[in-house]
């Protein structure tokens, strides 16, 4: 029995023998015959490595070929891999380098565990560095192991700030942004464009990569080079920007902002002198922290100049600065009105006031809303009360709505009979609060208004070439619920679309939010009879490689070459636009320049004939609109100010819109701001050409210095201007 049992275990055992023999054999014939291959790339790629070799970013020039994105070659500090390894070693040799950078061990420990560097190449301590510092540490090197010096690339701004937020500025690739870059190709150490023409055009600036790949040992000491392929420089790009009217915009904005902060506005006062709103003070200057101006060419969609205040020196970002250095020249404040790094002319989202006022005329006369077409006389008499709501229902809701106030008291202005032309020239609200209601009850609510106005592009992204571009609202049932679901709007208020809230969209208030981008868009299609182009900021891409002109900081455009060109026009849509409902709107926005007003109880005066009094009419004939968009708590103090204005030759085919918050009327803010850029395009007035920047002050803590206009005369006669 005893012999049977082992003969038994035997067997077993010498069927899992042959078992696993077998197995074993198969999986040997496998490796070497069928798997032989891949196994072959594996050992081959533990026997190399390959390192990327970034190419040259392509160059940014203005119209006129002026550089204002440029490469520089620089010194940069690395610290070999090896000698990190060790804690204590890397804390020693941080603690030795920190005060020769002028950085900190924090910001150096930072570096080491951010894992954006190549293991295979020396880790990048201190881009940017003198050649006193690169000796210092060179001649130093028993106290300084595994440092060296490298030669490298950096972004340089020549004309900064100049168009800081149309060019952007070059930045680390970041957590968010790491897994998109990466199936792209990149490197996670490489630095990317991170704002304005640098991010929309990275692929293209970037160019190609080339690389080398070197024969490693087990340890990955490299041994020798295996194959080396050169990088391709990235194309070149032409922007439809004038850098002289650039600056010229960005002065005269910043210049008419800092002077409204002189400028003390009051409450209106009842017929016993006392403020409407006595919880508030009776007075109280202007805020007027921000602003910003669009110059385009609406007859091709080129922007000619696009100015955000508060702006930028771009150079900060590649000026290596400390983290807390950086930190104190853009701070992280939960203001709105000191956020620097927002593009104002496309992410504002804001009121418009009556500057909006021209696309709901059309919108009445295209829908059939007024009897009679632009004939309608409509008796303004300050006031306009609803009809389409019973009396009892406007005990608990606003039903009457006025005129802005004349005489700086609290009465509203009256301006008798008017039509479409009298009431764009002096701003009767009274004549649109009756579109916006009868528009809305006569069609059983149906969103005409918005149909009408979304045909001028408003709410809906322009699909200009620059990132972070605002789409706005034009508001409707679906976006008012929206925002009162959200919590955005008051508590208690309605989610349904009223009456009264088209009755403020129609004079450019409520829940209306556009950006100045948008406003030039529409100015512009009215200027060019109805085509809504969309802007382009950037005209082609060039071969890489143009080569610089005889005169310092301008490239030799002549000798470039197209790769594509982005200016082709093509119109988004066409508006059907007759002639009699175009006329009687370009003859008010024309008279709110010119005059005449109308007379009533008196003469009201256009919104501008004053202002313009100065402007050289006949040298550039031009047609506009005023719009004061009422702030928080409707206080005189957190009006904004707005105005756009298209001109009238064909052969000078210009729009210029303005926009700036919280610095009061319409007249007396943004259209001088206007009035200027026409001047200086109708070359009545000298505008400083542009000079090559000195050197970034990083010693300051601003993150840009003041600009100013060596003349205000162009900004003359605001005093004068009327109400809106």
């Amino acid at each position: 029995m005893i012999g049977d049992r082992r003969s038994t275990r035997l067997a077993v055992v010498g069927t899992i023998a042959a078992v696993l023999f077998s197995a074993l054999g198969l999986r040997m014939w496998f490796l070497q015959v069928v798997d032989a291959p891949v196994l072959e790339q594996k050992v081959e790629a533990n026997k190399t490595r390959t390192v990327r070799l970034l190419p040259e970013r392509g160059r940014i020039f203005d119209r006129e070929g002026r550089v204002m994105a440029d490469n520089e070659r620089i010194l940069t500090i690395t610290v070999a891999w090896d000698v990190m390894r060790r804690e204590a070693d890397r804390l020693e040799l941080f603690g030795r380098l920190a005060p020769v950078l002028d950085v900190s061990v924090t910001d150096l420990e930072n570096r080491y565990d951010s894992g954006r560097y190549s293991p295979l190449l020396p880790m990048p301590v201190k881009e940017g560095v003198g050649e006193d510092v690169a000796l210092y540490l060179i001649e130093r090197s028993e106290d300084f192991p595994g440092v060296d010096v490298a030669n490298q690339w950096r972004r340089d701004y020549p004309y900064a700030p100049i168009a800081a937020h149309v060019v952007g500025y070059m930045g680390a690739i970041t957590p968010e942004e790491a897994e998109q870059y990466r199936d792209l190709g990149y490197d996670l150490n490489e630095r990317v464009g991170q704002f304005g023409v640098e991010k929309i055009f990275e692929p293209y600036l970037r160019g190609t990569p080339g690389y080398v790949r070197y024969e490693v040992d087990s340890r990955g000491a490299i041994l020798s080079v295996v194959e080396r392929v050169e990088s391709t420089p990235g194309n070149d790009l032409l922007l439809a920007i004038d850098l002289d009217l650039q600056q010229f915009a960005e002065e005269a904005l910043e210049t008419q902002l800092r002077l409204r902060r002189f400028v003390e506005a009051c409450q209106a006062k009842d017929a016993n002198k006392i403020s409407v709103k006595p919880q508030f003070p009776d007075c109280q200057n202007l805020k007027a922290p921000a602003g910003s101006v669009v110059v385009s060419n609406h007859a091709t969609g080129e922007v000619l100049a696009l100015a955000s205040y508060p702006t930028f020196d771009n150079r900060w970002f590649n000026a290596g600065v400390s983290s807390e250095k950086f930190a104190q020249i853009f701070p992280r404040d939960d203001d709105p009105d000191k956020s620097i790094l927002v593009n104002r002319a496309i992410q504002g989202q804001y009121n418009l006031g009556s500057s909006f006022k021209p696309f709901v005329a059309f919108a009445a006369l295209d829908s059939g809303q007024l009897p009679g077409g632009a004939d309608y006389r409509y008796l303004d008499e300050g006031t306009y009360t609803l009809t389409s709501i019973d009396s009892t229902t406007c005990q608990v809701v606003k039903c009457v709505y006025r005129n802005a106030l004349c005489g700086g008291g609290n009465n509203p202005c009256y301006y008798g009979s008017v039509n479409v032309e009298d009431a764009l020239a002096v701003s009767s609200d009274a004549f649109f609060y009756k579109i916006g209601e009868q528009i809305f009850a006569e069609r059983g609510g149906q969103p005409v208004l918005q149909e009408e106005l979304r045909l001028f592009g408003f709410g809906a992204r322009t699909g200009i070439d620059l990132p972070y571009e605002s789409a706005g609202r034009v508001p409707d049932k679906d976006s008012k619920a929206d925002l009162v679901e959200r919590g955005v709007l008051a508590e208690g208020e309605s989610p349904n679309y009223l009456v009264g809230d088209n009755v403020q969209l129609a004079i450019g208030q409520g829940l209306l939010a556009a950006t100045p981008l948008q406003l030039a868009q529409a100015y512009g299609t009215l200027g060019n009879g109805g085509s809504v182009l969309r802007p382009l900021v950037a005209l082609a891409l060039l071969e890489p490689g143009t080569p610089d002109s005889d005169e310092p900081g301008v490239a030799d455009l002549s000798q470039s070459a197209v790769v594509l060109d982005l200016a082709r026009v093509s119109p988004i849509r066409t508006i059907e636009m007759p002639i009699d409902y175009r006329d009687p709107i370009v003859r008010g926005l024309q008279r709110v320049i010119t005059g005449p007003g109308v007379t009533s109880d008196r003469y009201h005066s256009t919104t501008g004939e004053k202002l313009f009094a100065s402007y050289p009419y006949d040298d550039l004939p031009i047609a506009g609109k005023t719009g004061t968009a009422q702030g928080a708590a409707s206080l005189p103090w957190n009006d904004s100010s707005t105005f756009g204005a298209f001109s009238l030759d064909p052969f000078r085919p210009f729009t210029v819109t303005a926009y700036l918050e919280k610095a009061g009327y319409g007249s007396r803010a943004a259209a001088p701001v206007v009035k200027c850029m026409f001047m200086a395009l109708a070359d009545a007035v000298d505008i400083e050409d542009v000079e090559l920047s000195n050197p970034l002050d990083v010693d300051s803590t601003r993150a840009a210095p003041d600009r100013r206009l060596e003349s205000t005369r162009c900004l003359g006669g605001s005093q004068y201007g009327g109400r809106d």
